[in-house]
């Protein structure tokens, strides 16, 4: 038998199979999934082994995991499956129908403050699209936009290979220092950068944009600045900065609510605010399904840069 009818005799529904299994690492429980049995699922898998002339799982006590075939067999037939979704997005847009999957990944600020704004607009024009917002840090959506988890990103700092990704700014996002109207800075009309060297921050998590951004800045100016707390959300930061907890670098968008009640106040900070913007990100020369082009082009249409 020749080598390429050999791999001839993979098919798709023994890659599903065998994906089931990968996840749950339990034959038993991806059988319950399926609605098959066991011995069924065994079977797929041996076949799959047949096809490729590899094991694909070895057993570790009571437990298996993937050999090195395994790991390379997933990783393909997540590529497999992948092009087969953008196979049915594209052949729906040959249709000229508007229904399908807008899949967005945004990083945490953007995409809870600012993108379900636009998905509301896009919902009401597109009511048979189904959205799924993934909201996550920068790295997260960086991995979520590279393993086509999704279609478009939403993000404030852009990817550093420019020749990979396409990104688009759309909107202004200031960052600004903020304390507690208690706090003795707050009384000030001018303050120069070094004296926040003396100061504690609550910060995001590394991986965050804001933080990334506030590193840089402190970095070029010479000045080390002291971390008090590592918070994993804006909410959490800007109420540890009322109570008391220390100061913080945000986004101007996200304290709109705080400053209107007093809670919070921008302090007058040299070099302050940071311009930056939020974009509109995706894979350069991959196809693009047309619910998130939809998308772009609503946000760049509405664009305030």
């Amino acid at each position: 038998m020749s080598e390429e009818t050999h791999y001839g005799t993979l098919n798709l529904h023994h890659l599903k199979v065998f994906q089931t299994v990968v996840r749950h690492l339990s034959f038993s429980r991806a059988a319950e999934e399926l609605l098959i049995s066991q011995s069924a699922v065994s079977m797929h898998v041996k076949s799959l082994e047949r096809a490729v002339g590899l094991p694909l799982f070895e057993k570790v006590g009571h437990h298996i995991r993937l050999t090195a075939a395994g790991e390379s067999l997933w990783s393909y037939s997540q590529k497999i499956f992948a092009l087969m979704e953008e196979t049915q997005q594209v052949m729906s847009a040959l249709k000229g129908g508007n229904i399908g999957q807008l899949r967005v990944a945004a990083d945490t600020t953007v995409g809870v403050y600012v993108v379900p704004e636009y998905l509301g607009q896009f919902r009401r024009m597109f009511p048979q699209v189904a959205i799924m917002l993934d909201v996550a840090n920068r790295a997260t959506v960086m991995e979520r936009i590279a393993a086509r988890e999704a279609d478009l990103a939403v993000m404030g700092q852009v990817p550093e290979d420019v020749a990979e990704w396409d990104a688009t700014p759309f909107m202004e996002n200031d960052l600004v220092v903020i304390a507690s109207p208690d706090h003795p800075l707050a009384q000030k009309r001018f303050i120069a950068t070094e004296e926040l060297a003396h100061e504690g921050f609550l910060v995001r998590e590394v991986g965050s944009g804001t933080r990334a951004t506030m590193e840089r800045y402190f970095n070029q100016a010479g000045i080390t600045f002291r971390v008090n707390m590592e918070l994993g959300n804006n909410s959490t930061i800007k109420q540890g900065v009322a109570h008391g907890l220390g100061i913080a670098v945000i986004s101007r968008r996200v304290i709109q609510l705080e400053l209107e009640s007093k809670r919070l106040v921008i302090l007058p900070v040299e070099g302050f605010p940071l311009k930056r913007y939020w974009y509109v990100v995706h894979l350069r020369g991959h196809y693009l399904p047309p619910p998130a082009k939809a998308l772009k082009d609503l946000l760049l249409q509405q664009a305030r840069v």
